[in-house]
């Protein structure tokens, strides 16, 4: 699904739709196996801590959530230049990278109610 792309980065390809949320999310299942898959022993810290994706020039925290269809990036409608709904070509943080950029962005590993 994703694949090595630079020393910070995996590249892969989701579905991206604009829906009424407030944060990103992908399928629960999808979201565990390519924390697992993609940071193995490196995780973030836990398989249901954010993943960070990058789409054109902004980093997101997502989530996992059993309500988004698999294989689809369901972000709010904020983030829709206009382009979307699409397949578009996503950025995944590998994991030191995407622990500097959560701790950036204020989550607190271990706390359930970091990311809100």
């Amino acid at each position: 699904m994703f694949e090595s792309f630079s020393g910070s980065y995996y590249l892969g390809k989701l579905y991206v739709e604009p829906t009424n949320r407030d944060l990103p999310a992908i399928q629960q299942d999808d979201h565990e196996r390519m924390n697992a898959q993609l940071y193995g022993d490196d995780g973030v810290i836990r398989v249901d801590a954010p993943l960070v994706m990058k789409i054109d020039t902004g980093h997101l925290p997502v989530l996992g959530d059993t309500s988004v269809p698999t294989g689809t990036l369901s972000v709010p409608q904020s983030i829709n230049d206009g382009d979307l709904p699409a397949e578009r070509n996503v950025l995944v943080a590998k994991s030191d990278r995407a622990r500097e950029l959560l701790q950036y962005a204020g989550y607190r590993f271990g706390d359930d109610a970091a990311v809100t």
